[in-house]
């Protein structure tokens, strides 16, 4: 029997490739002689750089760059194995998960960092970008990237502005002529599900800004002067950004993709999918494991085991999930591919038991799961 077991990660938890070790172990457990193909994916953020690293063959490079809060801090971004094509992961520099829950400031935080990853890797001979923009502690536009990139944005006296998102509401001029010119050559893949617009009550500030530390004054702020940028934006290069599908993703960085870089925006468990020729891999398989941290309604989203399972079903294929918790709405997902959902938490625990054992949880659940399709295998 070939099995392929294809988990995002249980964050806070396990890793992809730590969640397709367990339920690889506990599948073993009941079927020791069963054909097991690891393919450990994302959906886009956590562990896409990781993902596709390991699919080609590739490598990670280790970079100090500028961290949210000016900070230095440690960043990778991986090459893989075409050696042409990078894939940066904003958190990994710019993310919510460098900064204490009470550091956190939008009007603060900047982009700068993601720039220098982008830099670096151009300097490596990278023309070829994959920008995981997921889990962002910014709400600046993108202007700290584009600041690490050349662009020189000026205030009334013609002086370039300082950092942060504080920093939208100084900006009275964009200057193109030091922009990275390598940036052209290039092409960029945004691997995002947002298509929130950059201002108004579903952009960027008032959607993701409360997560990312923002007051309602903060909110109110920040996408009064998102809308000013934007008409910079378009102004200098033509491109209207206030309700443009995505402009809002990451704090706005995704709409100074749209307007300053070539490039097209996936979502990203399509992108992974497809870098790790998931699909391809499926082939002859009698069944397939798939799983996060949360399934409920919003996995139908785009989330990992939708992607996985919407693959899947195009094969006849059965798909397992396996959750750490199970929200309202799964019904949602039968549809699409999903044949079961089942949370790996067996009896009342602590969240932080429920943390701490995962990864054996995780291994139990996979082998009764095994064991019950098998038997119903046999019985017919």
């Amino acid at each position: 029997m070939k099995i392929v077991i294809a988990p995002d990660s249980f964050k806070g938890s396990l890793s992809a490739f730590e969640a397709a070790s367990a339920i690889n172990r506990g599948i073993k457990k009941a079927l020791p002689k069963a054909e097991t193909l690891v393919v450990p994916v994302a959906d886009g953020g956590e562990g896409t750089m990781d993902s596709l690293v390991a699919a080609t063959n590739g490598r990670k490079v280790d970079v100090t760059v500028t961290g949210p809060l000016l900070d230095k801090v440690q960043a990778s971004y991986g090459i893989l194995g075409d050696q042409q094509t990078c894939v940066i992961e904003m958190a990994s520099a710019s993310g919510l998960c460098l900064i204490h829950p009470e550091q956190r400031n939008p009007l603060l935080t900047t982009s700068y960092g993601t720039g220098e990853l982008i830099k670096k890797a151009l300097d490596d001979g990278c023309r070829k970008f994959i920008l995981a923009i997921g889990g962002s502690a910014t709400n600046d536009g993108g202007i700290g990237m584009l600041q690490a990139l050349g662009v020189k944005l000026l205030d009334s006296n013609r002086k370039p502005v300082g950092y942060g998102g504080a920093e939208l509401s100084q900006i009275v001029a964009i200057d193109m002529e030091e922009f990275d010119s390598r940036i052209s050559t290039c092409d960029f893949i945004i691997a995002s599900d947002v298509q929130n617009p950059l201002i108004g009550r579903n952009g960027a500030s008032h959607i993701f800004g409360p997560q990312k530390g923002a007051t309602p004054e903060m909110i109110a702020f920040l996408d009064h002067h998102l809308s000013i940028w934007a008409d910079l934006v378009e102004e200098t290069t033509g491109t209207r950004l206030h309700d443009k599908p995505g402009a809002g993703a990451a704090g706005g960085i995704g709409g100074a993709f749209q307007a300053f870089f070539p490039s097209i925006t996936k979502r990203g468990i399509d992108i992974v999918i497809e870098y790790t020729e998931l699909e391809r891999k499926l082939t002859g398989a009698q069944c397939v494991f798939t799983g996060e941290g949360q399934i409920d309604a919003q996995t139908a989203s785009g989330k990992t085991p939708m992607g996985v399972a919407q693959i899947a079903k195009k094969h006849g294929i059965p798909v397992f999930a396996l959750a750490g918790s199970i929200g309202e709405g799964i019904e949602r997902l039968y549809p699409c591919g999903i044949t079961s959902v089942h949370s790996i938490v067996n009896a009342p625990i602590s969240l932080e038991e429920a943390i701490e054992k995962a990864n054996e949880l995780l291994a139990a659940t996979a082998e009764q799961v095994i064991r019950t399709y098998t038997a119903t295998l046999n019985a017919r």
